[in-house]
This record gives structure tokens, C-alpha cells and sequence, in this order.
């Protein structure tokens, strides 16, 4: 089934016949290969990030998916079982991914509301809790988004009526697509479109004559300074293209994947759709737009230039903090991401 912009359901278009496979084992194989994706992408990210709330989130969903995936098996496998008074069947197959969908899809707004204000806040430096302080805070926190989603599913009476009143049957298994997924993914794009629009010219301009280098050690890519381009002083729009730039060297093929996803209209389960990937996606989208927002703050010494597990912002700010001497004055043309 899908889900409308305003919340109705609609069977999935069937061709005539039985079919090919069996819709429980579609939903096992789709929540195992999203289990094993979400685990590789916390297997492959920086590990030297500071901690913040999106960060525990990630982790939770990893937890929530793991645990969905070995109560589905378990019913595959015994079928037809009792389990403290009640009865689980195939039926069940459809029914938790169900549930979970709907959970998931009221999460996006939240979510990505939370974690904006705690970047603002880490790299404002105005939270002043301490390193255990703060992961104590943010488990209990999505501890307590969890069980109010999950409260709302659970106690609102129309997600109640459309759960009972679907028809899951051997044929298909209905599913819940989020539209706050979607108008946050339009956000977004808008956003970036936006941005791209405004330094279109200082984006090509750098991109032209990009290298690769080894900086510090790390792979990083060289781009030499415009020749109006100031390293002293702090244009919010040279900062801009950079963030631009680094954001872009990261997730440019997951923004195509979410235009096609937009243009075509194509509907993803909630439950597929909030994963790992996702979310790393959303924490570098508001990483940098705080950075862009605070830059008058930024230095390149403050740990806070670690926060994100996928684009090194840290090579971004070099130009802005770079004393005048002779060394550092060759540097101040290194842009990297």
C-alpha cells in the first residue's frame, strides 16, 4: 500500500496470478539487507566525532532494526506460535514492520529539529555539561522519542482503524510511506539548489582546478584561492562555496538519488527509508548550515570541527585561521574535504 500526501492508503497495483514470492520473505530479505547496511555504514564512519544526539539515534535505529529483524525470523521460522497469551503468526510479518513504519515516518521532523538544536548548541559552546553528562542525556532523550512515537502509533485511533481494517493476506504485505520523509527531502534539495544558485560561479571556478594531495597526512583536495578571495578575512559567501563544496564531495550521489527519488515519485517503505545513511545525510546538512550561521565563531582548533562522521569540515576553515608567516601563507589555498 501507499500512503498519499494526506495520509490515505492505497493498494500496491497487482498483476494477475500468485506470486513470484512470498511478500514475508520480501519484507526478511529487505529488513536484512537494511540491517547490514546500517551496520557497515557505523562500521565505515570517523571514529574520532565527537558525540551528539543523532549520533545515539543512529545507533538506536541500528538496535530497533536488528531487533525487528531476529523477531520476524523467529516467526518465519515456528510459523504458528503462542508467546505469553498471544498468538504469532505469518500475519505478524506484516503487521511489525507495519507498526515500525508508522513510528519511523512520525520521527524525520523531530529528529532533525533535536539534532539541529544540539549542533547549535555544541558548537555555540553553550552547553556546558560534561562529555558523560551529555551521553547520558541523549540516550535517555531518544529513550523518550522511542516510546512517545511509539505511544502515539500505538494509542491514536486512525493509525488503529487502518492497521485493523488492511487487508494482509498471502498475496502483499501494505506498507506506510512517510510525507514528512518527503517534504523534508524537498527542504533540503531546495536548500541546496538555493545555495548552489548563489556561488554557482565560485563553485565552477574552484572545481576547475582541483588536484589531489596529501595533506597532514590525509587525503585532500587542492584548490587554489580566487584571486579575489581574501584567506583573512571571514565572506560568508566564500564560506558557502567551501561548505558547498565539501558537502557536495561527499553526498553528491546520494542528492541524485534523492532527486530521482523526487522526480519519479517513487514510494519508499518508512521502514526502509529511515536508515543509517539517511541520517548521516541530515547530520553533515545541518552541520553545515550552523557552521555557515556561527562561522564568526569557527577556529580550526576546537574539537567541534569533528562532529561529523563523513565530511572532514576541519580543512574548510584553514584559510580563515591561518596567522600571517610564510609556511602557512602557501597553505591558505588548501580547501579539502
Amino acid at each position: 500500500m501507499y500512503v498519499s500526501p494526506n495520509n490515505h492508503t492505497f493498494p500496491l497495483p497487482s498483476s494477475p496470478g500468485p506470486p513470484l514470492l512470498d511478500p514475508s520473505c520480501t519484507v526478511l530479505s529487505i529488513t536484512l539487507v537494511k540491517t547490514l547496511l546500517n551496520i557497515l555504514m557505523l562500521a565505515i564512519r570517523r571514529k574520532d566525532t565527537c558525540s551528539s544526539l543523532l549520533e545515539c539515534f543512529c545507533i538506536s535505529v541500528v538496535f530497533v532494526d536488528f531487533l525487528l529483524l531476529m523477531v520476524l525470523s523467529f516467526i518465519a521460522y515456528f510459523q504458528d506460535f503462542a508467546l505469553w497469551g498471544v498468538r504469532f503468526t505469518k500475519y505478524h510479518i506484516c503487521l511489525l514492520p507495519q507498526i515500525l513504519s508508522f513510528a519511523y515516518g512520525f520521527l524525520h521532523c523531530p529528529v532533525f529539529l533535536l539534532a539541529g538544536v544540539d549542533h547549535y548548541l555544541n558548537i555555540s559552546k553553550m552547553s556546558k555539561v560534561s562529555h558523560l553528562g551529555r551521553n547520558i542525556f541523549y540516550f535517555f532523550t531518544v529513550i523518550l522519542i522511542w516510546i512517545a512515537s511509539l505511544a502515539y502509533v500505538l494509542g491514536d485511533s486512525v493509525i488503529y482503524v487502518s492497521l485493523s481494517k488492511q487487508p494482509f493476506s498471502s498475496y502483499h504485505c501494505p506498507f506506510y510511506v512517510s510525507i514528512q520523509s518527503y517534504w523534508l527531502s524537498l527542504f533540503m534539495l531546495g536548500v541546496l539548489l538555493v545555495v548552489f544558485g548563489t556561488c554557482w560561479s565560485e563553485v565552477l571556478t574552484l572545481t576547475r582546478s582541483v588536484r589531489i594531495i596529501s595533506y597532514m597526512k590525509e587525503t585532500a583536495l587542492y584548490f587554489p584561492l580566487a584571486p579575489d578571495w581574501d584567506p583573512m578575512v571571514i565572506c560568508k559567501k566564500q564560506l558557502l562555496t567551501k561548505l558547498l563544496i565539501c558537502f557536495l564531495g561527499t553526498w553528491l550521489p546520494f542528492v541524485f538519488l534523492q532527486i530521482i527519488i523526487l522526480f519519479l515519485d517513487i514510494r519508499i517503505p518508512a521502514y526502509v527509508e529511515m536508515n543509517i545513511t539517511w541520517l548521516y545525510f541530515i547530520n553533515s546538512f545541518l552541520i553545515a548550515a550552523v557552521y555557515w550561521f556561527r562561522s564568526h565563531e569557527l577556529k580550526v582548533t576546537e574539537t567541534f570541527l569533528h562532529m561529523d562522521s563523513y565530511v572532514n569540515w576541519k580543512f574548510c576553515f584553514i584559510p580563515f585561521t591561518i596567522h600571517h608567516t610564510e609556511k602557512t601563507e602557501k597553505t591558505a589555498a588548501v580547501i579539502a574535504c
